[in-house]
C-alpha cells in the first residue's frame, strides 16, 4: 500500500505515451480538479534524447570536466557498456512546470545532484537511481551548470595537514587559529545552564514587548517567545556566561544592561511575510543567484541579509 502512496518532493515515472520511455517528474504540488480528480503539478527533468545535438555536445564536455576534477580516476576504470548506461542514468533539470493526471503516476524513483565525491557505479547499482548537474531551458535552449553543486577539488578545499606523530608538538599559535567560545571545565552543572537559557528565552520576550517594530513583526505573546527561542538567543545566552567566567548573576546583568533587555534577532525574524514569499518567487525565478534576486526583488536588502536567509 506504502509504495502506492506519492507526496510532495517524490521523484515519479509519469507515462504520457506506450511507445516512449517514462517522463521523470519531482511533485511540488498534489490538487484536486473540480471533477473529483487529482493532478500532480511537477517539475521537469529531461532526458539526453529530449535535447538538441549541440546540447549533448556541451554536456559530454561539461562531463568531461568533472571526470578532470575526479582524483579517483573512476571513469577510466568503467566499460563502455557502464559509460552507456550512465548516460541514460543523467537527466537534466528545469525551472518548467506541467500539470499531469495523478492516474498516469508509474512508480518512484530516485534522483539527485551529482555527487563528485560518491562512486560513479553507485548509481548503476541502485535501481531507478538518477543524478543530474545540468539545468535546461526549454524555451531558450541553453544548458547551464546548476548554481547549487557543491565544488569539490584542491582549488575550493583547504588541504589537511598531516597528522603530528606521536610526540611531536604543533609549532603554530593556536591562538591565532581560533578563538575559543566555551569551556568544557566550567562550575556549572547542565540544570544550572539549562536555567540561565530559560533566563535568556524570558528576557528575549520581553524585550520585544517594549520594542514597536517587534509588536508589528510578533503580534502575540506566543509568537514573541517563539521568536525569543530561536537558536540565535541561545548563542548569545551561552557567550554572555562565557564572558563572564560563568558567573551566572553576572551573566543575568550583561543580558539587562542600562540601556534595557539585550534583543537578538535573526535574518528569520527580521522579514516579514511578504518579503518571505517575494523570495521564495524569486529563488524559483533565478535559483541562488542572490545579486540577481536582490536587484529585481529585494533592493531594499543587502546582499549578506539575503544570502543569510
Amino acid at each position: 500500500m506504502a509504495a502506492n502512496m506519492y507526496r510532495v518532493g517524490d521523484c515519479v515515472f509519469f507515462e504520457n505515451s506506450s511507445s516512449n520511455p517514462f517522463l521523470i517528474r519531482r511533485i511540488e504540488e498534489l490538487n484536486k480538479t473540480v471533477n473529483g480528480n487529482v493532478e500532480a503539478k511537477c517539475v521537469c527533468f529531461y532526458r539526453r534524447r529530449d535535447i538538441s545535438s549541440s546540447l549533448i555536445a556541451l554536456a559530454d564536455k561539461h562531463a568531461k570536466e568533472v571526470e578532470e576534477e575526479m582524483e579517483n580516476g573512476e571513469l577510466q576504470e568503467l566499460s563502455e557498456n557502464e559509460r552507456h548506461q550512465l548516460k541514460h542514468r543523467e537527466l537534466f533539470l528545469s525551472r518548467q512546470l506541467e500539470s499531469l493526471p495523478a492516474t498516469h503516476i508509474r512508480g518512484k524513483c530516485s534522483v539527485t545532484l551529482l555527487n563528485e565525491t560518491e562512486l560513479l557505479l553507485s548509481y548503476l547499482e541502485r535501481e531507478d537511481t538518477f543524478f543530474y548537474s545540468l539545468v535546461y531551458d526549454p524555451q531558450l535552449k541553453t544548458l547551464l551548470a546548476d548554481k547549487g553543486e557543491i565544488r569539490v577539488g584542491p582549488q575550493y578545499q583547504a588541504d589537511i595537514t598531516d597528522l603530528l606523530k606521536e610526540g611531536e608538538e604543533d609549532g603554530r599559535d593556536q591562538s591565532e587559529m581560533e578563538a575559543k567560545v566555551w569551556d568544557g571545565d566550567i562550575p556549572l552543572t547542565d540544570k544550572q545552564i539549562d536555567q540561565f537559557l530559560v533566563v535568556a528565552r524570558s528576557v528575549g520576550t520581553f524585550a520585544r514587548a517594549l520594542d514597536c517594530s517587534s509588536s508589528v513583526r510578533q503580534p502575540s505573546l506566543h509568537m514573541s517567545a517563539a521568536a525569543a527561542s530561536r537558536d540565535i538567543t541561545q548563542f548569545h545566552a551561552m557567550d554572555t556566561l562565557y564572558k563572564n567566567t560563568y558567573e551566572v548573576s553576572q551573566a543575568i546583568s550583561a543580558l539587562v544592561p542600562q540601556g534595557g533587555p539585550v534583543l537578538c534577532r535573526d535574518e528569520m525574524e527580521e522579514w516579514s511575510a511578504s518579503e518571505a514569499n517575494m523570495f521564495e518567487e524569486a529563488l524559483e525565478k533565478y535559483g541562488k543567484d542572490f545579486e540577481d534576486i536582490q536587484q529585481d526583488f529585494l533592493p531594499w536588502k543587502s546582499l549578506t541579509s539575503i544570502v543569510e536567509y
